[in-house]
């Protein structure tokens, strides 16, 4: 199996001129760890199984994680209303709004950049300094002063101005800035040495720049096309190995016991068709109601990420790319060859 996949990784490579790192395992047996295309254009730095990549709304897992962790400390409940945890006034929001509604993508608020009516994130900084937007609370002008778009739980609806006030919350209730939490209680705990919240404009060594393709060979950095630092909706970086060590420690119930674990693993919105939503991760279900795959996933101009758990085989994917695109049809074919032929 591992000759057959590396060969149909390398053709649809070819196919794509895909950019980036995959990694495939089988418990703890590597499957295939490959790497195509430049970290860094501009001096022909290649990508390798260290790199670290941008991995967009990937990181709402991270989020999820923290918030639960506050809540197992008896720090917060899900049944917290927002009104009582933020000192910010959101005057067109509904008060019933709790900590489970904004995890589960059915608070009903009205989005800063809102997926089922606006295309292209990039468009949002054309007249904003997106080099101001370093923290969670940078943020909150964007949204706070909208009404709501649906009633509180009425529906699933994709939100990332959700996760930024539970990042704002976290911040609120533990007494650290977002990116410490998480990289004190997350990143250290699972080994994640590589990943963090950097500043755009201050990358560290092997970090993936994120380009964005304009045709006929030209292209461009991403560097105006997000904000200057990421947070509890997307933004962090982490390398394919720190993605595995993620989902081995959430599985081994390292970052949370078992309970909360399962709580976080527990279908919380149903999002159309075979796919739901638990607390920052995507469930694929079989027929039988059981969960094939937790999966998450993020795109931004020049980011293009996904990375799953399959329980029944106990396989771990994760493809990362610093291209707009191809990371969706990586893993389509990479799930064809090691769980279709199976």
């Amino acid at each position: 199996m591992k000759a057959e996949l590396i060969k149909r990784i390398e053709e649809l490579q070819n196919q794509n001129r895909f950019s980036g790192t995959v990694l495939v395992k089988a418990e703890q047996h590597v499957l295939a760890e490959i790497s195509f295309g430049y970290a860094n254009r501009s001096d022909s730095l290649g990508n390798n199984s260290n790199t670290r990549y941008g991995i967009a709304s990937g990181c709402k897992l991270f989020t999820a994680i923290a918030v639960c962790q506050l809540v197992e400390k008896g720090m917060l409940s899900f049944d917290s209303k927002v009104k009582d945890c933020l000192n910010v006034d959101f005057p067109g929001f509904d008060e019933k709004i709790t900590i489970h509604h904004l995890l589960a993508h059915t608070s009903g608020i009205s989005d800063y950049f809102d997926e089922e009516e606006m295309e292209g994130y990039e468009r949002l900084w054309f007249e904003r300094p997106m080099y101001r937007m370093r923290n969670p609370l940078d943020f909150l002008p964007l949204f706070q002063d909208k009404p709501m778009k649906l009633h509180v739980g009425e529906r699933f609806h994709y939100n990332n101005a959700g996760y930024i006030l539970l990042g704002c919350i976290v911040q609120q209730i533990s007494g650290q800035d977002f990116a410490a939490y998480v990289q004190e209680n997350i990143f250290q705990k699972a080994g994640m040495e590589s990943s963090g919240y950097f500043e755009m404009d201050a990358l560290p060594a092997n970090t993936a720049i994120g380009y964005i393709d304009l045709g006929d060979g030209a292209w461009k950095t991403n560097i105006y096309s997000l904000p200057a630092k990421g947070g509890p909706d997307g933004g962090s970086f982490a390398t394919v190995h720190d993605m595995d060590r993620l989902w081995n420690a959430l599985m081994d119930h390292a970052l949370l016991s078992e309970i909360y674990t399962q709580l976080l693993l527990e279908t919380h919105a149903h999002a159309g068709g075979d796919d739901h939503y638990g607390y920052g991760v995507w469930i694929k279900k079989g027929t039988n109601g059981e969960a094939q795959k937790y999966h998450v996933m993020g795109y931004d101009p020049g980011v293009c990420f996904h990375s799953a758990y399959y329980p029944e085989q106990s396989f771990t994917l994760v493809v990362c790319s610093n291209q707009s695109g191809g990371a969706f049809e990586m893993m389509a074919a990479i799930e064809d060859e090691i769980i279709g032929k199976r």
